[in-house]
């Protein structure tokens, strides 16, 4: 084993047999990855995961009997980091919501599977106990928490793109497409306000009209039923009106 490489567990779960043998075999090429067991069999798997537990599952969605995002809620707590799998996209929402290392669009580069492994192998670092602390009582140990996530994944023509949400201004609908305004530029993704308003921080974001959604922090100011955000003023909807009003108050401890 290559040195300074933090070893970790994993099991496979996909009923597609072709790609349960290349996660297999993606495995067997990354220094420190021990694979457990695989299985094309979600309810096999589940009681598998729940008799032996594992640092990280590659998790096929679509599979059937029992989801994939099921079987994730079944897992015990504080359970494996998961790496979901699979052929369709519009699932990328619910898996942040679930609060998943990463979300894998088959078919699945072997350069894309390392990003994924990495991205756990540092989250298992950093929820590693400091060497100092593994002598104290365990009744002094300090309660780990999930960190809460910073970005959302949205289908932006032929890939899944990351949008961090300190850099999202507003969104605006159009009709079944929604544009996100950011820092750095305009990402249009096919997505509906509902979904997207399950992943924004509700603390963070608040839907002002039935077309637009702003982030609080970058209203510039509010004026005659409308709010300025990065230079253009967007109208308040009369639906919208006295939540947002109440929502502004208590943003600025009014």
């Amino acid at each position: 084993m290559l040195p300074h490489v933090l070893p970790m567990t994993c099991a496979i779960l996909d009923d597609e047999p072709l790609a349960l043998d290349l996660l297999a075999d993606y495995c067997a090429q990354v220094p420190g990855l021990e694979l457990k067991g695989q299985f094309d069999d979600a309810l096999a798997g589940l009681a598998f995961l729940q008799d032996n537990p594992v640092d990280v599952v590659f998790l096929d969605i679509h599979m059937p009997r029992l989801t994939g995002v099921q079987l994730a809620q079944l897992l015990p707590q504080p359970g494996p980091r998961i790496i979901f799998t699979t052929a369709y996209d519009q699932y990328a929402v619910r898996s942040y919501e679930l609060n998943a290392v990463d979300y894998l669009l088959k078919p699945i580069a072997f350069e894309r599977f390392m990003q994924a492994v990495q991205k756990a192998r540092q989250q298992l670092a950093a929820a590693a106990p400091a060497p100092a602390a593994a002598t104290a009582p365990a009744a002094l140990a300090p309660e780990a928490h999930p960190t809460a996530p910073d970005a959302m994944f949205v289908k932006n023509e032929h890939r899944l793109q990351r949008v961090a949400f300190d850099d999202i201004l507003y969104i605006e609908g159009m009709k079944e497409y929604l544009m996100i305004y950011t820092a750095t530029g305009k990402v249009l993704t096919l997505q509906s306000f509902r979904r997207v308003e399950e992943v924004l921080p509700p603390e963070r974001f608040a839907r002002i009209h039935k077309s637009y959604l702003v982030a609080l922090s970058r209203i510039e100011h509010v004026e005659r039923g409308k709010v300025q955000v990065a230079g253009r003023l967007l109208p308040i909807g009369d639906t919208y009106r006295e939540s947002f009003a109440n929502l502004i108050k208590a943003y600025n401890l009014l």
